[in-house]
């Protein structure tokens, strides 16, 4: 066979061998290594030389022979020498780096270019198995004459891995015709391993004549070449590596490879000269030399190689000049080097290179082609082709153990490893440092990016990432071990004190032995507050719901004092059905649903609710009405479980001054389904009720029951600044034609003129309206903004930035005008500040009204921004409420605000006031003219 082909092609194809040589055996020679960057690969050159035949291009292979990047065997079986040549191309090469190179995409990144090199090495070691469990013997071949350390290494991960699949490489060749020792050590024999080395410019420098470069005695001749001498020590070095690793032992039996212990295995190949006509003449010379001692010697022998042997032609790079003078030892070529351990192989005498005082001998075997090729097919199904369904088996199993290779091969994972497990330990410290025992996700967070932090200035390599996902995991279980703080918050933005525990269920008792625990949530914060009224304060736990802040509170106190006072209720969530359940987030608006009139306060394009749903499905009997007039009182009032005389002056549905507006609760019937989950503000869907009001209206007694010269006489409040503030209300006379507009048409004595009264507007009036006006026409009302702090201390206010202070008597002389006119705040600096640097705030807590009893009628319009625009402005259930006459009159604001995003916490230290507040327009007065007689 002269032709180059892949070992597989070879395996398959038929090879129609020479009868004179085909019982003959067969020495196999595997060549491996690496090339330097010039044109042509020494390593391939070899076998041109070895064969005399130009096997290879002087270029190398062309680009169609192979667009594999891995690793590739290419096989040339000279029958005539009875030799077969098998060589390995890998990444190792530069061809096939290259390709290698250009396989990998721009966008990879650095793991998994590493996986992809670290998977590239691992394939070429099974190559090198694959020769090593064929070959008799081995060519190392390296672009230099320094020995690469990093062979040790690679021969003993091929070792490894030769101890791991020899069970699976035993299985595959148990059926071929070979002998018993071959099937148990899968292989003909231990291969011996030559070194083929690649002479540089170091030792070209020295003179041919082999005196010493290093200025010793001139004179006196060498007995050996530079050359020689350089192999020499190179074998000496590479016995003591080998030797020391245990690459190499006694019992060659044991070995991945032998070297002989009395015959040269190192060859240095002297590089090219640098006069190439010398080197053109010097060739011509030897040519000619060998061609006339061919002449004149006679060569014994029944082999033909024998003959080859002394007329072969060597090319420049491998012949060094024999002419030397002073009486040294001839070097031999590069054939005559390899050939006498061919002979070896070729006349059955095998290699016996075990050392020591009990040397055992080795098994040797001289296949023919047959029976090589047929174990060698066998074995290249299971190893590298795995395209036999038999063995297909036998291959993953195969390629399973390669993880054992990492090890010895991935020299810069194993590096970051220890590099990233010695760095983990100083992570880890980090991350506990200064750690309270139980810490929320904040503190977690910013341990863990401390932790990182150092973890990077220590890591390195590809385990980079690895190792900080396990960081990661490890310190989250370590906080979620025992020492994860409950991460709720209550409504005034504190954190619960509690490890990680669950909350007990309605008429369970909590337990602390438990794992998690279950316990109620707990900031440790106390305040204090007062009632509905304001006449009992008792303490109160931070609250963390909202039916605690605003409703459970006030309803147990409500026990012990305001239980008996009149009171107006908000309208809430009556239920129909025994499992009512809330609303969701967001409904779809029904296309043939007109959208209500927006209600007073709310924002123009608040979402429609769950409710409109409701109204297609119900029936015709019980329609919904939407018409302005006593249909909308009506279904408002039965909606709400109320009659329509509660409704006020809009249960009769007339018109008149300051009667222009309806009820912005709600435009149709409330639902009695579903509930709204939380507290109405101006982004709540239309139609829905809470289960309960967070507001309160109650009536502390009549007018007269405020003394303006004592002020509320209740507890809490700082000194004199108990009094509400004075509201002139001037009530408005009615014109003459406003009088026509009501008088009755049927002439009673009703619409003559009352006795000694003048007529309004007439000719001749004392001084007309405004000069006619009496005492009787100014209604004095009072009006009081409570704020209070969490100590309890209370006190009224008089503006944005006053506090009521009323040091003598008479009461408070400023009118309530200015705080009727300006948004009040929600929250202001408390007078009475702590020691403490944190500023105290006090927070709107009531408002009084004293109502006097007089044709005035006062409008009750509370709206509330808890926070920073956009934010949701709160109103109670029932807006513009007309307050009865004659009554002292308290409006409890919410402890708390939330929306369905969450509470809206209390202002910060840095946060600005003037976003908290309630919008103006609180209170609205109008005058009301008693109703003419039936």
């Amino acid at each position: 066979m002269a032709l180059l082909m892949s070992v597989g092609g070879l395996l398959e194809s038929e090879v129609i061998e020479d009868p004179l040589y085909k019982d003959e055996g067969l020495c196999v020679l595997g060549i491996f290594g690496k090339t330097a960057m010039q044109p042509g690969s020494p390593k391939e050159f070899l076998i041109n030389t070895l064969a005399d035949k130009h096997i290879y291009h002087l270029f190398g292979l062309d680009e169609t022979d192979n667009q594999n990047s891995g690793s590739l065997i290419q096989a040339y079986y000279s029958q005539e020498n009875r030799v077969l040549y098998l060589v390995l191309t890998s990444v190792c090469d530069n061809r096939q780096l290259l390709r290698a190179c250009e396989s990998l995409s721009t966008s990879i990144g650095h793991s998994e270019a590493h996986e992809f090199w670290k998977g590239a090495d691992k394939q070429h070691c099974l190559a090198l198995l694959y020769l090593f469990s064929l070959c008799h013997v081995l060519l190392l071949v390296h672009p230099t004459c320094c020995f690469d350390v990093t062979y040790d290494r690679l021969f003993r991960a091929v070792d490894a891995l030769r101890q791991k699949a020899l069970p699976l490489l035993r299985a595959a060749i148990k059926d071929s015709n070979i002998s018993k020792e071959w099937k148990v050590n899968c292989r003909p024999c231990p291969p011996r391993l030559l070194f083929v080395f690649q002479m540089n410019g170091t030792l070209r420098s020295c003179g041919g004549n082999g005196s010493d470069p290093s200025g010793g005695n001139a004179d006196k001749p060498k007995k050996h070449s530079p050359r020689r001498r350089l192999q020499h020590a190179l074998e000496d070095q590479i016995y003591r590596i080998f030797r020391k690793s245990r690459v190499l032992t006694n019992q060659s039996s044991n070995c991945l490879f032998t070297v002989p212990a009395n015959q040269a295995f190192v060859y240095v190949v002297p590089g090219p000269e640098e006069d190439p006509v010398a080197a053109v003449l010097g060739q011509l010379r030897s040519n000619c030399a060998l061609r006339e001692n061919d002449t004149n010697t006679s060569v014994s022998g029944p082999r033909r190689y024998q003959q080859m042997r002394h007329s072969a032609r060597h090319p420049s790079f491998n012949v060094e000049s024999s002419s030397l003078s002073g009486g040294q030892l001839v070097d031999c070529s590069l054939k005559e080097f390899l050939w006498q351990h061919v002979e070896l192989v070729l006349t059955k005498k095998g290699f016996d290179d075990s050392v020591g005082r009990n040397p055992q001998p080795s098994h040797f075997e001289l296949p023919t082609y047959s029976k090589w090729a047929q174990v060698a097919y066998r074995l290249h199904q299971v190893m590298i082709a795995n395209t036999d369904e038999e063995s297909a088996e036998l291959s993953v199993k195969v390629q399973s153990q390669l993880k054992v290779l990492e090890g010895f091969l991935d020299a810069d994972a194993k590096f970051s490893e220890n590099r990233c497990q010695k760095a983990l330990p100083l992570a880890h410290s980090t991350y506990q440092s200064n750690l309270p025992h139980n810490y929320t996700t904040t503190v977690h967070k910013n341990q863990l990016t401390q932790a990182l932090r150092v973890y990077s200035q220590h890591a390195r390599g590809v385990a980079f990432q690895r190792y900080a996902l396990q960081l990661h995991e490890d310190c989250y279980k370590f906080w979620s071990n025992g020492h994860q703080l409950c991460e709720e918050r209550s409504l005034t933005d504190q954190h619960c004190v509690h490890k990680f525990h669950l909350l007990p269920q309605p008429g369970e008792k909590p337990e602390m032995d438990r794992n998690p625990p279950i316990l109620n949530h707990n900031s440790r914060g106390r305040s204090t507050s007062s009632c509905n009224c304001g006449r009992k304060q008792a303490p109160r736990e931070d609250p963390f719901v909202i039916q605690a802040a605003n409703y459970d509170f006030y309803q147990m106190l409500e026990e012990k004092c305001c239980g008996k006072l009149e009171r107006i209720d908000f309208p809430v969530f009556q239920p129909s059905t025994p499992e009512p359940a809330p609303a969701c987030e967001e409904a779809p608006r029904s296309p043939e649903v007109a959208a209500p009139v927006p209600s007073s306060g709310s924002e123009p394009g608040s979402g429609p609710s769950e409710g409109e749903k409701l109204k297609e499905s119900i029936p015709a009997s019980h329609p919904v009405s939407h018409t302005p007039g006593e249909s909308t009182s009506l279904s408002l009032a039965l909606s709400l479980g109320q009659s329509t005389d509660s409704l006020g002056p809009y249960g009769d549905g007339g018109g008149g001054e300051g009667h222009e507006k309806r009820p912005s609760l709600v435009d149709r019937q409330a639902s009695t389904v579903e509930y709204l989950p939380g507290m109405l503000h101006s982004g709540c869907p239309k139609g829905l009720l809470p289960k309960f009001s967070s507001w309160s209206l109650v009536k502390l007694g009549p007018a007269k029951a405020y003394n303006p010269h004592t002020g509320l006489e209740q507890l809490g409040f700082l000194p004199g600044s108990s009094f509400l503030l004075p509201w002139d209300v001037v009530i408005r006379s009615r014109s003459e034609e406003e009088v026509g507009l009501i008088e009755p048409l049927d002439g009673g004595p009703s619409s003559w003129p009352a006795p000694n009264k003048a007529l309004v507007g007439k000719r001749g009036s004392a001084g007309g309206l405004g000069r006619g006006r009496r005492r009787d026409d100014v209604a004095r009302a009072f009006v009081g903004f409570e704020y209070e702090d969490s100590r309890g201390r209370r006190f009224l206010s008089s503006g944005p930035d006053k506090v009521v202070k009323v040091l003598g008597p008479g009461g408070a002389k400023e009118p309530a005008t200015r705080a009727l006119n300006t948004d009040m705040p929600l929250y202001i600096p408390s007078p009475a500040q702590g020691r403490g640097l944190k500023p105290h705030y006090a927070q709107l807590a009531r408002l009084y009204i004293v109502v006097p009893d007089a044709n005035l009628e006062i409008t009750l319009n509370p709206q509330v921004q808890p926070g920073p625009p956009p934010c949701s402005v709160f109103h109670p259930e029932q807006t513009e409420l007309v307050l009865p006459p004659d009554g002292l009159w308290v409006l409890r604001f919410p402890y708390s605000y939330v929306t369905d995003r969450g509470p809206c916490y209390p202002p910060k230290d840095n946060q600005p006031l003037a976003n908290y507040k309630v919008l103006r327009g609180i209170l609205r007065a109008n005058t009301t003219s008693p109703l003419p007689p039936q």
